[in-house]
């Protein structure tokens, strides 16, 4: 598995990342996921000793990386799917993969079958591929070593469709065997659907962490009422937070606090319930409202 305890990366003045402490379990699909400049992808450069940590620590089962003899053996890793020779062809690629591992030839075949690269796909120069041939052959290289850890950073940009549905059958699978994934994205769906635990970053710092179900259980009441921008202020003097949800209020409170709160003031209720789960795109968005730059995608 993958340890990160304490991890601090400092440019000058500028903390990129704060204090970042999880884990990464063998047999789970970790989503590590913050908007743009959270720290994200410093930490899994940390992760492959491309960037020094100002303070802390990564494992990669029990082991730093620089004391890894063979690492692509034991983790494979796709940070850029753009960071190869572009004059290269996909084979070259896989093929010097092959012989800086000390893996037969064989497996440049096998790994071009397996990420759906054709023949003559595998001859065309890299600065011919599109970006979703570019991220399956990266995916090929990371694969190449039949590592037990797999760190990938957007592994689904640029993938149509189909390969999107690939790719969350192949590291469902490779979970399953056993292997470890860390995956970074901007498709919240996708994660949703994929991952067992989540970590969420903002501004360098964990602002959360823990398995998907509990992360995502459902919490509060959701309220309808004609005069419901009575209630919202009622409940907001009461403490209690709430937030435009369809037709009605969400609140962070239980259904019994909030018809307190309306029978309080004398305001009818129209329906009143626990509230749904929130989806991952909800709770993304909660937990790093702050950090977000207007009119930027999450």
């Amino acid at each position: 598995m993958i340890t990160v305890e304490h991890v601090t990366k400092r440019y000058g003045e500028y903390t990129a990342v704060d204090d970042v402490s999880f884990v990464a379990r063998s047999g789970r699909v970790t989503g590590f996921l913050g908007p743009n400049g959270a720290g994200k992808s410093t930490t899994m450069r940390i992760m492959v000793g491309l960037t020094p940590p100002t303070t802390g620590e990564v494992q990669v089962d029990g082991r730093h990386y620089r004391d890894l003899a063979n690492p692509g053996r034991q983790i494979g890793v796709l940070l850029d799917a753009s960071a190869q020779h572009a004059g290269r062809t996909g084979r070259e690629i896989l093929t010097i993969g092959t012989e800086t591992m000390g893996l037969p030839r064989t497996k440049v075949d096998q790994l071009l079958e397996r990420v759906s690269l054709s023949a003559d796909e595998s001859r065309r120069r890299l600065r011919d591929y599109s970006l979703g041939m570019r991220q399956r052959l990266g995916i090929a290289h990371a694969l190449l070593g039949d590592p037990s850890i797999l760190i990938l950073d957007e592994p689904a940009n640029g993938l149509d469709p189909a390969g999107i549905h690939w790719m969350r059958g192949l590291l469902r699978d490779y979970a399953a065997g056993g292997g470890t994934v860390l995956l970074s994205s901007h498709l919240l769906h996708e994660v949703e659907r994929i991952a067992d635990d989540l970590v969420l970053i903002g501004r360098g710092r964990i602002v959360a962490q823990g398995t998907k179900e509990e992360l995502l259980q459902p919490r509060g009441s959701f309220v309808r009422a004609e005069r419901h921008r009575d209630l919202a202020l009622a409940l907001e003097t009461a403490g209690i937070c709430t937030s435009v949800s369809g037709q009605g209020l969400r609140s962070d409170a239980a259904p019994r606090q909030v018809g307190a709160v309306a029978a309080a003031h004398g305001i009818p209720l129209d329906e009143l319930r626990p509230a749904e789960g929130a989806g991952l795109e909800d709770l993304f968005l909660q937990l790093t409202a702050d950090t977000q730059r207007e009119g930027v995608a999450a």
